[in-house]
């Protein structure tokens, strides 16, 4: 389910929206939205996980790096919050442990984007695993979705539902998928939403770079 925002999307200067971006709340308590959730961490860095296992979530390894510190956050400072929507939220669980996608260099971040992952392992469910979604291969054409918690709207989750795959770039064995959705700071570590033949939504990538107009990178994941 999505809701009209008050406001259209009017920061333009912000990358992947482009000048004509479309972006409406979407409902984190439904399907399937349902897997979304917002990260944070103490030091205030903010991006958006998706479950891939009841107590299990992923995001983009660039949310868990403090450029200051030059480490990543360590996982007891990380927190993840299901169903947030201006400060109330279904659950919160903490992190247990944090392993960041073997490849990924924070130092060289566009050159290694493909590996820009991460999983951390909760102290708790934070979904059931009837709410999961499959891992999907993606092509070029496919109708895709992209929604999170972005730097605009912050304290509700929103997203692109009409866009779609428009280009599959591979680097020897590693993919990394084109799309044109709406999305822009935050939406990082969100899941790019694919539906496949039979109008059945799967996860194709993990969102972990935005354009300097519309649209933006997300890292393949194995299917």
């Amino acid at each position: 389910m999505l809701w009209p925002l008050a406001c259209a999307a009017s920061a333009q200067d912000l990358p992947g929206l482009g000048t004509h971006a479309s972006r409406l709340e979407i409902d984190v308590d439904q399907p399937p939205w349902r897997i979304i959730g917002r990260v944070q961490t103490g030091v205030g860095e903010r991006c958006t996980g998706f479950a891939v296992a009841p107590n299990v979530i992923e995001t983009a390894g660039h949310c868990l790096w403090i450029a200051r510190t030059g480490h990543f956050v360590p996982a007891w400072d990380v927190h993840a919050l299901f169903g947030y929507r201006m400060g109330a939220f279904r659950i919160h669980a903490r992190a247990t442990q944090i392993v960041v996608a073997s490849g990924y260099d924070p130092h060289r971040e566009a050159a290694t984007a493909w590996t820009d992952r991460a999983l951390i392992v909760l102290d708790q469910p934070v979904v059931k695993a009837a709410d999961l979604l499959p891992m999907v291969p993606a092509r070029g054409g496919m109708a895709a979705m992209l929604g999170g918690y972005q730097q605009d709207r912050s304290e509700i989750a929103i997203g692109d539902a009409r866009c779609r795959i428009v280009a599959i770039d591979r680097i020897g064995t590693h993919t990394m998928l084109r799309h044109d959705c709406a999305g822009t700071h935050g939406v990082s570590g969100a899941p790019l939403l694919v539906r496949d033949d039979g109008g059945h939504w799967g996860i194709a990538g993990v969102a972990v770079l935005a354009f300097a107009g519309a649209g933006g990178l997300a890292a393949s994941l194995p299917h």
